[in-house]
């Protein structure tokens, strides 16, 4: 399988020379195509900063990052915004969707901003609807429905423009047990039926269990890094859990 991500020898720092804080400290990792990757570690460990880099939102200090082999460090201006838009999906904690707009309407927008034709644009998002099943809702704004609702219209606008990778910052952090779990669940279902590639920050231990390997930043550097493999999803949970332990603190502040 080939790497959609490679991340390799970043660093990022802060300040000046007199001030300088190194957030990010020579890390370098590669994520193949259709697999699901959790990033974990204390907070203060630099992985936000990481996938900062990695979502063009903040730039390296040094090192590169290619997706799909090209070196998105390079890219300015226009060429950044085209790629961002093209082949970026993004899923925030807070969902982000446009109040003002219906859920059809906050799906189709980045169609509507890569100029695709109306019946195009018409099928796909009625196509990524019924595949996370809120075909329902699509005529509702974001304030007349739950959560756990939002968050799915959040994932169809993610994949809706067929991104290389999903990146997902703290998903399940606004959201209670029940639409958490639905939530993991419809990420399960991207990755394994419909072969998204996500990447994505989590201080839980539960959603994370839910990936096929965890890296773990410590200090700004790789500190470890498990797979699933052919454990069940507690047991996986249960080696998340060993490898908090291993990092210090108290594991409700692991993030």
């Amino acid at each position: 399988m080939s790497n959609v991500l490679e991340v390799k020898n970043i660093e990022k720092y802060y300040g000046n020379k007199s001030n300088l804080t190194k957030a990010i400290k020579n890390i370098s990792f590669n994520v193949t195509k259709g697999k699901f990757v959790g990033i974990m570690g204390a907070s203060g460990s630099g992985k936000t900063t990481l996938l900062n880099c990695i979502s063009t939102i903040d730039r390296v200090t040094s090192g590169k990052i290619l997706i799909n082999n090209q070196d998105i460090t390079k890219l300015k201006g226009n060429n950044l915004n085209k790629f961002r838009r093209e082949k970026l999906g993004f899923i925030f904690q807070e969902f982000n969707l446009l109040d003002t707009l219906t859920a059809y309407e906050n799906i189709a927008l980045a169609l509507t901003i890569q100029k695709v034709k109306p019946k195009e644009i018409d099928e796909r998002v009625k196509e990524v609807a019924k595949k996370l099943n809120i075909t329902d809702i699509l005529d509702k704004y974001p304030y007349q429905i739950s959560g756990g609702q939002k968050q799915r219209v959040a994932c169809a606008r993610a994949i809706v423009t067929s991104p290389e990778i999903i990146l997902a910052d703290e998903p399940t952090g606004a959201l209670d047990s029940k639409s958490a779990r639905q939530l993991l669940e419809t990420f399960e279902h991207l990755n394994k039926n419909l072969g998204a590639t996500i990447l994505m920050v989590t201080h839980d231990a539960f959603t994370a269990s839910y990936a096929d390997r965890i890296i773990f930043i410590k200090d700004g550097k790789v500190f470890n890094e498990i797979v699933k493999g052919e454990d069940s999803r507690k047991q996986f949970f249960e080696k998340i859990i060993e490898v908090q332990t291993l990092l210090g603190g108290d594991l409700s502040d692991v993030i």
